[in-house]
C-alpha cells in the first residue's frame, strides 16, 4: 500500500532499515527531535529534505555555462557533486536545512560621506558561528541515538543550499534569486547538516507568492536581473564589490554608488522584507564600522587598521585591497571638494587597484565639482606610473578633462 502521508518522499520513507540494530527512535521520532534541536540552538526554520535534487541541478548547470558565475570558478567545481548529497557523503539519507534571520534591530539612515555595507555584514562572521550550532545539534542527536552521524555545512562545501530550502519547503526563489519565506523575508542565512539516517522529509515549496511584482528587477541600478530568479553575477554590485579581485569594469563603477561591500538594494524593495522580523542573535548586532561606514576614514586605512576594524566580520572577504578599491569607487560617486585631497593620495598607494581606480574617481569628482586640483593630480601621477593598467586609467580620466573644456556649440554653429 502506497504511503499516504501528504509529506512523505519517494526517496526517504519511515524507518532506514539499514541499521535495525542501532535504531532506538522511529523515523518520525527522529524527525521530531532533529527539528525541535535546532530551534532550541537557535535557528528561525527547520526542515527535511531528501539527498537528491533533482531539475534544480540542471538549472544550476544552465546558469554555470552561461557564464554568469563571473570570476567564481569555485562553483564550477565538482559539478556532479552538487546534484545528490549522497555523492559529497555517501553515507548520507536526509538532510536538515536551517535558516537564521539576521535583519539588524538597530539601522541608521545613510548619511552624506558614509558608504554602504550590506546587513549580513554589520555583524559577526556567521559561517563558523552556524556551523558550530549544527555541530551542537548533532551531538545532541548523538545521545537519543548514538549510531547517528552527520556533517555540517554553511556555506563551506559545494552544496546548492536555496534550492535545498526549497525542496525542504521553507521558502521559494524570490525573482531577485534570493530564498523568500512568508515569515522570515530574506534576511537569514541557511546551513545544512546531512545525517546518516532517513528521515520524514518535509514537503517541497513549489509555489511562489511574487505574483506581478518586478520591483527587484526594476531597482537593481546593474541590471544584473535577467530574466526572474535569474542574476548575472558579474553585474550584480555584491560580486562587484566582494568577489571580483580586479579592476570594477568602467561602465559598472558609477551604478555602484555608495556600495562598499555587498548590496541590499533587491532585499529593500521587496515587500515580503516590509515586516520581516529582526534578529535574535547578539552576535549579529552592527559593529561601530558598519552603522557608520566613513569613506574618508576608510580610505586612510592601512591594512593593519582595516583588519581591526572588520576582523571575524563577512567583511575581510572583499581583502583590503578589494575593500579600498570600493572605497574609492564610492568617494568617486558620492564625494565632492574635501575628497579632492583623500583622492589624490588614494593615486599614490602602493597598490595599483587603488590608484587605477583613483584616477577614475578624482576625474568623476573633478568634473563634477569643476576642480582644476583633480586634474593637477593625474599628470602629476602620469609622469611617474609605470603600471600599464594605471597608466591606462589615468589617460581616460585626464581625456574626460580635455572633453569637459570643449566649448559649447548651439544648433546654429
Amino acid at each position: 500500500m502506497a504511503d499516504a502521508r501528504p509529506n512523505a518522499h519517494p526517496e526517504n520513507r519511515a524507518a532506514d532499515s539499514a541499521h535495525p540494530s542501532e535504531r532506538l527512535m522511529s523515523a518520525g521520532e527522529l524527525t521530531s527531535a532533529v527539528k525541535e534541536r535546532a530551534l532550541a540552538h537557535g535557528f528561525d526554520l527547520a526542515a527535511i529534505t531528501p539527498p537528491g535534487l533533482g531539475e534544480a541541478h540542471g538549472r544550476y548547470m544552465a546558469w554555470i555555462e552561461s557564464g554568469y558565475a563571473g570570476e567564481m570558478s569555485y562553483l564550477s567545481r565538482n559539478p556532479y557533486v552538487r546534484g545528490d548529497l549522497r555523492r559529497l557523503w555517501p553515507e548520507t539519507r536526509a538532510a536538515l536545512v536551517v535558516a537564521m534571520q539576521y535583519k539588524p534591530e538597530r539601522e541608521t539612515p545613510h548619511a552624506a560621506g558614509q558608504g554602504k555595507i550590506a546587513r549580513y555584514a554589520h555583524g559577526g562572521d556567521y559561517h563558523k558561528f552556524m556551523k558550530k550550532r549544527l555541530i551542537r545539534v548533532l551531538r545532541d542527536l548523538k545521545e537519543l541515538d548514538p549510531g547517528v552521524e552527520g556533517r555540517s555545512y554553511v556555506d563551506t562545501g559545494p552544496l546548492l543550499e536555496r534550492d535545498l530550502a526549497v525542496l525542504a519547503g521553507l521558502g521559494w526563489k524570490g525573482k531577485n534569486s534570493l530564498l523568500l519565506s512568508r515569515r522570515l523575508g530574506s534576511y537569514f542565512f541557511l546551513g545544512c547538516l546531512l545525517l546518516n539516517r532517513a528521515l520524514e522529509v518535509d514537503a517541497p515549496f513549489y509555489e511562489e507568492h511574487c505574483g506581478t511584482c518586478t520591483r527587484c528587477i526594476d531597482d537593481c541600478p546593474t541590471d544584473a536581473i535577467v530574466a526572474p530568479g535569474v542574476v548575472d553575477a558579474r553585474r550584480c554590485i555584491s560580486y562587484l564589490t566582494i568577489e571580483l579581485r580586479g579592476p570594477i569594469p568602467r561602465e559598472l563603477r558609477a551604478p555602484v554608488g555608495a556600495h562598499i561591500f555587498g548590496c541590499d538594494i533587491c532585499q529593500e524593495v521587496c515587500p515580503w522584507n516590509d515586516d520581516a522580523p529582526h534578529a535574535r542573535e547578539p552576535r549579529f548586532d552592527p559593529r561601530p564600522a558598519a552603522l557608520e561606514p566613513r569613506l574618508h576614514e576608510f580610505a586612510a586605512m592601512d591594512e593593519r587598521r582595516f583588519q581591526k576594524a572588520f576582523r571575524g566580520t563577512p567583511v575581510m572577504r572583499a581583502r583590503y585591497g578589494g575593500f579600498l578599491r570600493n572605497v574609492i569607487v564610492a568617494i568617486g560617486n558620492t564625494g565632492g571638494v574635501e575628497s579632492i585631497a583623500i583622492l589624490a593620495r588614494a593615486l599614490e598607494h602602493r597598490e595599483p587597484l587603488a590608484r587605477g581606480h583613483a584616477a577614475w574617481a578624482l576625474a568623476r569628482v573633478g568634473k563634477r565639482i569643476r576642480d582644476e586640483r583633480a586634474r593637477l593630480a593625474l599628470e602629476a601621477r602620469l609622469e611617474v606610473e609605470r603600471d600599464a593598467w594605471v597608466r591606462e586609467e589615468i589617460e581616460l580620466a585626464l581625456g574626460e578633462f580635455a572633453l569637459m573644456s570643449l566649448p559649447v556649440l548651439g544648433w546654429g554653429e
